[in-house]
């Protein structure tokens, strides 16, 4: 009997302790997700993006309220904390498709707003600011 309830309670510190390793994991995936401000321009003036780590990987999502803006060539663009710009993947794709996800490039140390660019017009059609730049720890 007494070497059933070690092993009962061996079981349920395993099981808390395990569980405890989850949550504190769920947390700190959360401390690694980064939300903009709203998206304000001319074009582009709904929704946020929110940066993300999977894996090796930085990604940029945009929310599920953003709308494509009315434009005939939108582009992901970010801006850095030095000023530079990094013109991306397009918006909009085959089959009226948008690319809402993307994969940052291992260049881009990091980024402090991103701005739906119009490359036909050479236009800002709208930009999300980070209240704190996201610093690509990983790079």
């Amino acid at each position: 009997m007494n070497a059933t309830k070690t092993v009962r309670a061996l079981g349920m510190g395993l099981a808390t302790f395990f569980g405890g390793l989850l949550i504190a994991g769920q947390v700190l995936a959360a401390d690694m997700m980064h939300k903009s401000g709203p998206f304000k321009g001319p074009k582009a003036n709904t929704g946020f993006v929110a940066h993300s780590q999977d894996g090796g990987n930085q990604i940029l999502t945009l929310s599920d309220d953003f709308k494509t803006p009315e434009a005939p060539d939108p582009h992901w663009q970010v801006i850095d904390t030095k000023g530079n710009v990094y013109m991306l993947q397009k918006l909009s794709i085959k089959g009226d498709k948008m690319n809402r996800k993307i994969v940052v490039p291992a260049y881009i140390k990091d980024i402090a707003r991103v701005q739906m660019w119009c490359a036909f017009a050479e236009t800002n059609l709208g930009e999300a600011v980070f209240e704190k730049p996201v610093m690509l720890s990983s790079r």
